[in-house]
């Protein structure tokens, strides 16, 4: 069985005569790029899950799909739900940074795609100490 590609259907421009002029199709990449984004952006967010070393290469490669696995999107038309794995400082308030997270992706989504975010489902995998990160940074 075929997996297709996931990505949004949304009504396009409507011209002077009043037609549409077709669809506006977004890839999950789009969302899962933008929730990237917005989640690191968050206080005491160290990175999306994953291994530093695999995500490095990835970056210097410019393949940013391996660092993505950590994100699914769940496109349903014009509504999408995501999951994303982060790991985050020790010592933060787990559940302050992953509602933290929530919002900013909710709204980077929304803001960038014009879309509706179902659900942002935060897995907290792993805490990272700040002696750790100085030490391999």
């Amino acid at each position: 069985m075929k997996k297709s590609k996931k990505r949004s259907n949304l009504p396009g421009a409507i011209n002077a005569e009043g037609n549409e002029l077709g669809l506006i199709h977004i890839h999950e990449n789009v969302i899962a790029t933008a929730t990237r984004k917005a989640t690191c952006k968050v206080d005491g967010v160290v990175r999306i899950a994953g291994s530093a070393l695999v995500n490095n290469i990835a970056e210097l490669i410019g393949n940013k799909t391996i660092g993505d696995r950590a994100i699914t999107v769940d496109i349903e038309g014009s509504t999408v739900s995501i999951d994303i794995k982060v790991n985050i400082i020790y010592g933060a308030h787990v559940p302050t940074v992953a509602s933290n997270i929530q919002s900013s992706v909710v709204d980077e989504v929304e803001k960038i795609t014009g879309m509706t975010v179902t659900a942002v489902n935060v897995v907290v995998q792993e805490l990272d100490d700040s002696e750790e990160l100085e030490n391999n940074g």
